[in-house]
């Protein structure tokens, strides 16, 4: 395997509020393989966005395997300035519910070879936007 590229997202209405994930797998041409919804219950937005990012790095283990993993480099993109600079070290983790998602997040990630973190645009996060949309919606 190469590289997977992971979109993924995270929303509540209200903040807290319903909220619900999206993530989308692609390939390195950016081809689609897997994409994912799920209904959280009453979380806030960056609640949301870090469980998103949770579910997506469990999920490739589940598929592919703790092996494969370590051999992979996976690119998270997210419209999450929050997520994606805390995950770098850029921004200090104030929030005591944000600073356990980051430890759970960050112990996920050693499984992997290399994990870079991509801030994109909403315009560029749309599937997993829409997928966020459609979990809500069906609750």
């Amino acid at each position: 395997m190469k590289k997977i590229i992971i979109y993924i997202d995270g929303g509540a209405r209200g903040n807290p509020g319903p909220a619900a994930i999206g993530v989308v797998f692609c390939n390195e041409r950016g081809q689609v393989i897997k994409r994912y919804s799920q209904y959280l219950g009453r979380a806030t937005n960056n609640e949301a966005e870090y469980k998103a990012l949770i579910f997506a790095l469990k999920k490739f283990k589940a598929l592919f395997g703790k092996k494969l993993a370590k051999s992979s480099e996976i690119e998270i993109r997210s419209d999450s300035e929050l997520l994606t600079k805390q995950m770098r070290g850029e921004y200090k983790i104030l929030n005591k519910k944000i600073q356990l998602l980051f430890l759970e997040a960050w112990n996920q990630k050693l499984d992997f070879k290399k994990v870079r973190f991509r801030l994109i645009s909403r315009e560029k996060n749309k599937e997993a936007d829409k997928l966020v949309n459609e979990a809500l919606d069906k609750k």
